[in-house]
């Protein structure tokens, strides 16, 4: 057997090989988790009302109002079922960047540029107590803006997130802090808490990060490459179904458990607004998970919910599972 014959030889059976072991892999069973079939989502109101962008938004636990933020450094107080404003409250010097109310206590935590989480007494309206002349209560700790803020009903009872890349757990007795993560290198930008699992998540211009509670411990990054966007908002329900907003009017739905995308959405500008004001600055579900509220750039409040004539059939599962994708 010559050189030549002996290497079309070689090269014939390394294709073969090639070939067999392709198509093998293409019998074995994907590992990778299929995600639930969800519904898709769809707008239904908008509100108008701040002078300003809407930075914030959070629901109470009766599920009849929530609370909005803006760049006005006014927070708002909107009805549920008809969307109609209800009460505005001021206190804050700057934008008001985080709202989160507190599920024991008539009290409200709203974060702003001050650098400080301020603690509202719901049963006053004021951040003030006028009884004392004194303010109410405020927790101070970051070096920059404040730009997100959760309650849990257990310690932690009050997490935050800063332009200053890290997100701190407070002891409310005390008022300090019981822990700090510096996990992310760049501004985190939004914290959502899951529901379900004793966890939240948190989105920066680097990437999402998945976080397990209480021990405040690092569980895994997860991917956000393909909304190819800063992510300003974030939220989860009790149906495993994450959305992610985007600066860019992206609005984008996640299977919680595979991390498979089933639906990219985009904002609509209101009419008289500039192109640029498309960008999402905050989401969140209602305490039923059937509603969803995001906060925009072009002043407005959007509520969305799930299209009731929807179907497996009308609307078919595409998923394929990725080379390279991380599981949330």
């Amino acid at each position: 057997m010559t050189r030549f014959s002996l290497y079309v030889h070689l090269c014939r059976s390394m294709c073969c090989r090639n070939l067999s072991t392709a198509a093998l892999m293409e019998r074995i069973p994907s590992r990778w988790p299929r995600p639930e079939w969800h519904a898709p989502w769809k707008s239904y109101r908008v509100i108008q009302g701040h002078l300003g962008w809407v930075r914030s938004v959070a629901f109470d636990s009766s599920n009849e109002w929530f609370c909005t933020g803006s760049a006005d450094r006014t927070i708002k107080v909107w009805d549920v079922a008809s969307g109609v404003l209800k009460l505005t409250l001021t206190g804050h010097i700057g934008q008001v960047r985080g709202l989160a109310v507190s599920n024991k206590d008539t009290y409200m935590f709203s974060a702003g540029d001050d650098k400080q989480v301020k603690c509202w007494d719901l049963e006053q309206n004021k951040v003030w107590d006028i009884r004392t002349n004194k303010q109410t209560f405020a927790l101070s700790g970051h070096d920059k803006d404040v730009c997100s803020v959760f309650t849990h009903p257990t310690d932690p009872q009050v997490v935050t997130g800063s332009h200053d890349s890290t997100i701190k757990f407070w002891d409310l007795r005390y008022g300090r802090t019981m822990a700090t993560l510096t996990n992310h290198k760049k501004a985190v930008r939004a914290m959502a808490l899951q529901p379900i699992e004793n966890a939240f998540v948190s989105a920066s211009a680097d990437n999402i990060k998945k976080f397990s509670l209480p021990k405040e411990s690092f569980a895994t990054t997860c991917c956000n490459s393909q909304q190819r966007a800063t992510i300003n908002a974030v939220a989860v329900n009790e149906d495993g179904v994450m959305v992610t907003g985007g600066d860019n009017g992206s609005l984008w739905f996640w299977d919680w458990k595979s991390g498979h995308s089933f639906q990219q959405a985009e904002t609509i500008v209101q009419p008289g607004s500039l192109e640029s004001e498309a960008g999402i600055y905050a989401a969140c579900y209602d305490q039923t998970g059937s509603r969803l509220v995001t906060c925009e750039a072009d002043k407005t409040i959007k509520m969305w919910k799930e299209d009731e004539n929807a179907t497996p059939e009308t609307h078919p599962l595409n998923f394929r599972p990725p080379k390279e994708i991380r599981r949330f």
